[in-house]
């Protein structure tokens, strides 16, 4: 299992996608850090994936709930889908606004 794992990291961190805003006007954009966030993940580092991208802890549930609701239904749905929404974009804006005034 471990294995498979690590070959997996190895495969994403060769086809991670460049961040088309940081090439064209050299700054981060919001979505900066979280592919790399997801490597740490998976390789266990999750100290380090929450300072790539802090938002990744609150997406991760938002994606499983949507994902799990069209099979089962969920209770709360709503509640958790908007209280996970908002908790994302203020991580993600938060951390943004961080990383352009070089404080993060």
């Amino acid at each position: 299992m471990r294995i498979k794992l690590l070959l997996l990291l190895i495969v994403l961190e060769d086809y991670m996608l460049p961040c088309f805003s940081k090439q064209l006007f050299g700054i981060d954009c919001p979505g900066c850090g979280l592919q790399r966030s997801v490597a740490f993940l998976i390789r266990g580092d999750f100290v380090e994936a929450f300072k790539m991208y802090p938002a990744i802890y609150t997406l991760i549930p938002l994606a499983l709930i949507l994902i799990t609701n069209r099979f089962i239904t969920i209770k709360y749905y709503n509640n958790l889908v908007i209280a996970l929404s908002i908790s994302s974009v203020l991580l993600i804006l938060t951390n943004y606004i961080l990383k352009l005034l070089h404080l993060h």
